[in-house]
């Protein structure tokens, strides 16, 4: 398996299925949309370069992927990373261009777009989204602890949740004739997991150490202030 995402072609998937995940998935799109700093984003040159190569980034990283003959393909997620650097209306938005770029090319199904990207785009921001809320409450100093849980944890759990609901949804639609290997399926886990946090742990590791500007949902006022400013008093 080369990959932790499961893109599904829509022949794999009932029609009942297509529909509900566009149901699910434009309400959501609507709502970014609406909700994305638009005003910032078209005022400020840096962000928009920052969405533009995000956006490419993305692309070319679903372009890496496994195609199969019975219409399913592994690739990477990446969500996790795009959240964090451009919070999630944009994440959502940035994701909908890449999936519109594969369908151009031919790639992706467009009937399939609302399943895809409610498992591969809106379920993995939505956890990143949460993973990344509840660090905020917690008020850490140290940016490990950003860097660990929003970005490798948060990773984790996209690529395990979203490889279980594909998999539960293509079981669920019985079209999908399931491999005998699914038997072994939990020793896989972990080599199924680690590499989607790896990648996208790193990428965040490396925006922490060297553009913190960068990232939309990271505090540098807490995160890299020295530690007696915050505790003691100035001398």
């Amino acid at each position: 398996m080369e990959g932790e995402g499961v893109m599904i072609g829509a022949e794999l998937l009932s029609t009942a299925s297509l529909t509900f995940g566009w149901l699910i998935y434009l309400p959501v799109l609507l709502w970014a949309v609406v909700r994305a700093p638009w005003v910032e984003l078209f005022s400020d040159s840096r962000r928009q370069h920052l969405l533009f190569g995000t956006v490419f980034a993305l692309f070319l990283l679903w372009l890496v992927r496994r195609d199969f003959d019975t219409g399913v393909s592994y690739h990477f997620i990446g969500m996790t990373a795009v959240t964090l650097l451009l919070d999630w209306p944009l994440a959502i938005v940035g994701g909908l261009v890449a999936q519109l770029g594969l369908v151009l090319l031919g790639r992706q199904d467009l009937l399939a777009l609302g399943v895809n990207g409610s498992l591969f785009i809106l379920l993995p921001v939505l956890i990143t989204e949460c993973v990344a809320i509840l660090v905020e409450r917690a008020q850490p100093r140290n940016p490990f602890v950003y860097i660990f849980c929003s970005g490798f944890l948060a990773a984790a759990l996209s690529a395990l949740l979203c490889l279980l609901l594909s998999l539960t949804l293509l079981w669920y639609d019985g079209i999908f004739a399931m491999p005998e290997w699914l038997e072994d399926f939990i020793g896989y886990l972990w080599l199924i997991i680690f590499p989607e946090a790896f990648i996208n742990g790193m990428v965040i590791s490396a925006l922490v150490v060297f553009c913190p500007e960068w990232l939309e949902t990271f505090n540098r006022t807490r995160y890299l202030s020295a530690p007696w400013k915050d505790d003691d008093p100035k001398p």
